[in-house]
């Protein structure tokens, strides 16, 4: 797996645990979001891209159901702006990616 891959898989599984610490008060993610956890990572390994990849968000194929699609975006709605709380150091990489 390349390392944009990893990193993408790490950061969603850390979002996944901060939504779900800080904002359903969850010492745990609960089985439906290790559920989700899981399949935003098998997602992560089948992507067309690998290390090409683009921020999902701009991406020209979504590869997420629906249902999780929507999931997740409501995940980084409310952990995004915390991000910078919790890890500096991948909004930083972030936003120097991003261009």
């Amino acid at each position: 797996m390349g390392k944009v891959i990893d990193r993408e898989k790490r950061t969603i599984a850390f979002m996944i645990r901060l939504y779900c610490r800080h904002r359903l008060h969850q010492q745990e993610p609960s089985e439906e979001y290790r559920a989700l956890t899981d399949y935003c990572q098998h997602r992560l390994d089948h992507c067309r891209w690998q290390d090409e990849k683009p921020a999902c968000k701009r991406c020209p194929c979504h590869c997420y159901a629906p249902e999780q699609r929507e999931r997740v975006r409501q995940i980084m709605r409310w952990t995004g702006p915390r991000m910078i709380l919790y890890a500096p150091l991948e909004v930083l990489r972030h936003l120097l990616n991003k261009g």
